[in-house]
């Protein structure tokens, strides 16, 4: 049975969420402020989480950046602000999708069944890909899913992890958005292809942390991405 954490000041939404995923048989806790969310979350360690981004003590963005930064969980935002630079935001700090007030809670149901599927889907595609892709000194482990830059870990959350995996093993490819989306995210996916820039974004950030870091990410223009050797990278700059 999955475990789902509601974090929303709002009482009624909180019974509301609770019911209907209880109903779906989901175990739930739910807290209605922004630090009770970080203390459940790091005591229970859930499999998801319903976020709002506006609560008492510390916001969603801030709870999102501190679980960030040691969990990997999908955590679905809610918010009455719904404007694409607070979509941005949102998924900048981490969190899977974003939904706006007032949302419908079939729709909601429907996109935490699908994050769930995803988590799973990469849980057993780790069990039945190749144990390590390698390139020069970046190391893929689907076994243990972890990344290493030499012998320095790289820590990533799940979908920056499947999104570094699907890049490199299709190294010098260019691969479109919707590619990604359909391999990351899933075919179930409700959001637009704006999460994968944004991702993108985040692993570039990541990578570039590393100076002795083996490949880069480029833009192709009208298409997507393409991951390739440094070297390659600068004989052939796209992006």
């Amino acid at each position: 049975m999955a475990k789902i954490l509601v974090a929303d000041d709002d009482p009624n939404i909180r019974l509301l969420l609770q019911k209907q995923l209880e109903y779906e048989r989901y175990e739930v806790l739910t807290v209605a402020s922004g630090l009770s969310a970080v203390a459940v979350a790091k005591r229970e360690k859930p499999d998801l989480i319903v976020l709002d981004l506006m609560m008492p003590d510390v916001d969603g963005l801030e709870v999102c950046r501190l679980l960030r930064s040691e969990m990997v969980m999908p955590i679905i935002m809610l918010t009455a602000k719904g404007t694409d630079t607070d979509k941005v935001v949102g998924l900048a700090v981490g969190a899977d999708e974003y939904m706006t007030k007032p949302f419908s809670i079939i729709e909601l149901t429907a996109r935490i069944k699908a994050n769930l599927r995803r988590v799973d889907r990469v849980k057993r595609s780790m069990v039945e890909a190749s144990d390590r892709m390698v390139v020069d000194n970046l190391v893929i482990d689907s076994e243990q899913h972890t990344v290493c830059m030499g012998e320095r870990p790289l820590e990533l959350p799940n979908k920056e992890y499947s999104l570094l995996h699907f890049l490199v093993s299709n190294l010098g490819k260019a691969i479109s958005r919707d590619s990604i989306l359909y391999r990351v995210w899933g075919d179930d996916f409700f959001g637009d292809d704006q999460v994968v820039d944004v991702h993108i974004c985040r692993l570039r950030e990541k990578l570039e942390g590393f100076p002795d870091c083996p490949i880069v990410i480029r833009t192709v223009r009208g298409v997507g991405y393409r991951c390739v050797r440094v070297k390659e990278g600068k004989e052939n700059k796209e992006a």
